[in-house]
């Protein structure tokens, strides 16, 4: 029985050799190798061999030998196992996690929350950067208000250069004598104007514009909106650098640079708003017609030039003459010689050599084309500035002939008719001819407010009665002043009466006289004001709304008049200044005496005549109300009788069925 376990349980050994036959004292099990990991190997594998199926040559092993092997190997394996170093150290780890049971789970979750942490600070961080970025302000950039002075100013700058190179290019290109002397000059004027192009392209970009009445000041809203103009291209054009191909064919061709006339767009910009700012502006468009005419007179001229160098000069009647010659050689002859031929073609006047050759009659043909509108834009222009230069004497010379019918026809006094031609004449002279309201009747009425003040305000807060009132009620006033001018001799008002409106001298003298008229009593000049009192309409004053005094005009006199309907008017809106002027007013007459106690306990006739209009208001309206209830009790009492009328016959209806 031995001998067969023995047999199924060998193997070859490490060394090639049979172990089959090497077994030990105790139980016959084979030896195995002294080393620990080979010595564990080989009996697991010897082991695994013993626990398979019973023996090849059909003999039945015991049970206890398979029993018995199993014992003795797992003996063996926990021994060894236990004596290894690698379980020695696992048996510390698990004795340590034992003592510190919580650090043992959190082992591999100890790193994890680290990384977490770090996530959390760096979202953190990241938030608090937004947050920064959120309440930091926009950083402001530079723009430029097109509605400032320093944006008209920028456009008077980048005329110059926009001018030169539009007359300047032509004649350099087509007279030679002048690119070729001046070439350093020329440089220098030529990439000058090429860095104010440059800059003027940047200034462009952040030029701001109005939106929903707000200036725009986003430089990328800017420079996008600046793209997708018409202008931007021709302003990226106007900047190409074709000056390399001088490189190629030499310095002394200018035309190359002609697209720098792509920028003209600025130079027509500076004359509107130049027609815009000036207080000249007839004036100024006739100058601007003019240049107009002389740049394309200029043109014209070089073109002359141009061709007749094609041609040959001096080559028929027609050309320049030969330049060999010393009349026609210098270049101031050659210029003015080319101006004055165009000249002579544009505006057709005058008689030129007669054209040879098929090229230059075209060329003489387009001219007088040019010439006839020209000649028909300067007829029109010229005359409609004209005719709006004089619209304002034409339509005051109208009144004045309309007036001197009308006394005409009426046989007016030639001393009455004088004298109002006279006032005419002053007023023409002192331009006083404009009526205020007629001019400002365009602008809104907040604007009118501000002019009205920033005109009248001064005037009127003179004024005793008048000041330390609201600012709200001297605006009212301030637009209800209306001017009035007074000839020498004529009467303000008489002694007598009735008092409509009170009266501010602006400039003049005015003279309190007696009832001779040549007494004068006292002189009242600039900022004086009378009247005042007499369209207050106080109770208990002794003169009521009557004048007392005879006021007359000693020279021309400009006064500002307000009514007394404008005034009560205003003071609707404002019953608490009108209680305050009242009083101002009542204590001016009683320091002067000019109060009389019993007239104050008198009802005044106004006061009754309101309240009688009330009590009439208030009794018609009580007469509506009790037509409206008769109405409605007749309409019920109809419908009453209807409802009796209807029961009446359904009882007599129903008296036969019974």
């Amino acid at each position: 029985m031995a001998t067969v376990c023995t047999e199924r349980s060998s193997y070859p050994g490490p060394e090639g050799g049979d172990h089959s036959s090497r077994s030990r004292e105790d139980g016959g099990q084979p030896a195995f190798p002294k080393t620990r990991s080979a010595s564990r190997i080989f009996r697991l594998v010897h082991y695994a061999l013993s626990w398979g199926p019973g023996p090849r040559d059909g003999s039945v092993a015991p049970a206890d030998c398979t029993a018995g092997s199993h014992s003795a190997f797992r003996t063996t394996w926990r021994a060894e196992s236990a004596a290894s170093p690698r379980n020695a150290n696992r048996k510390a780890d698990r004795r340590e996690a034992a003592q510190w049971p919580l650090a043992a789970m959190n082992l591999n979750n100890c790193n994890n929350k680290d990384e977490k942490k770090d996530e959390k600070k760096e979202e953190k961080k990241d938030e608090k950067k937004d947050e920064k970025k959120k309440e930091e302000p926009p950083k402001e950039v530079w723009v430029m208000d097109p509605q400032t002075d320093t944006y008209y100013n920028w456009l008077v700058t980048m005329s110059f250069p926009v001018f030169y190179n539009l007359m300047m290019l032509v004649a350099r290109s087509c007279f030679n004598e002048l690119q070729i002397k001046n070439v350093t000059m020329w440089l220098v004027f030529d990439y000058s104007s090429d860095l104010l192009y440059w800059v003027d392209t940047f200034v462009r970009s952040r030029t701001g514009f109005l939106e929903q009445g707000l200036l725009v000041r986003d430089s990328k809203i800017l420079k996008d909106n600046y793209m997708k103009t018409r202008q931007f291209k021709l302003d990226v054009i106007s900047m190409l650098p074709t000056d390399f191909i001088f490189l190629l064919i030499g310095i002394d061709n200018p035309e190359w640079r002609f697209n720098r006339l792509l920028k003209l767009g600025r130079l027509f910009e500076f004359f509107d708003r130049t027609e815009t700012r000036t207080n000249f502006p007839n004036i100024f468009r006739i100058g601007n017609l003019v240049l107009y005419i002389i740049i394309i007179i200029h043109w014209n001229a070089c073109l002359y030039f141009a061709i007749s160098k094609t041609l040959g000069f001096g080559s028929d009647t027609w050309v320049y003459p030969d330049i060999k010659h010393p009349e026609f050689g210098q270049l101031s002859r050659q210029y003015v010689y080319c101006l004055y031929w165009s000249t002579l073609t544009l505006t057709t006047i005058g008689e030129t050599p007669p054209p040879v050759q098929d090229i230059e009659y075209l060329f003489v043909v387009v001219d007088f084309l040019t010439g006839v509108l020209i000649f028909a834009t300067i007829v029109g222009n010229v005359g409609a500035m004209i005719s709006n230069m004089n619209a304002a004497r034409a339509d005051f010379q109208a009144k004045i002939d309309s007036i001197k019918q009308y006394m005409e026809f009426r046989k007016v006094t030639k001393d009455l008719e004088i004298r109002v031609v006279k006032w005419f004449d002053y007023l023409w002279t002192e331009e006083k001819t404009c009526d205020e309201k007629q001019v400002l009747k365009n602008l809104p009425d907040k604007l009118k407010a501000e002019i009205a003040i920033n005109v009248h305000l001064e005037t009127l807060r003179k004024v005793r009665i008048f000041q330390d009132c609201e600012a709200g009620l001297l605006v009212e006033l301030v637009l209800k002043l209306q001017p009035q001018v007074f000839s020498p001799g004529d009467y303000v008002c008489k002694k007598g009466d009735i008092g409509r409106e009170m009266y501010i001298i602006k400039a003049g003298k005015l003279a309190v006289v007696a009832d001779d008229g040549v007494t004068q009593f006292v002189v009242l000049g600039d900022g004086a004001y009378f009247g005042e009192i007499s369209i207050l309409g106080i109770k208990g004053s002794k003169a009521g709304n009557r004048r007392t005094a005879n006021i007359r005009s000693v020279g021309y006199s400009d006064l500002f008049a307000l009514s007394k309907d404008d005034l009560m008017e205003a003071l609707t809106e404002y019953p608490d200044a009108k209680g305050i002027l009242e009083e101002k007013g009542r204590a001016i007459l009683m320091k002067d005496n000019l109060i009389d106690e019993s007239l104050l306990a008198v009802p005044d006739a106004k006061e009754l005549e309101g309240k009688v209009s009330r009590f009439e208001a208030n009794l018609e309206i009580m007469n509506v109300k009790f037509r409206k209830m008769a109405a409605h009790h007749e309409s019920y009492e109809r419908k009453l009788k209807q409802r009796l009328a209807n029961m009446e016959n359904q009882v007599r209806t129903l008296r036969p069925n019974e």
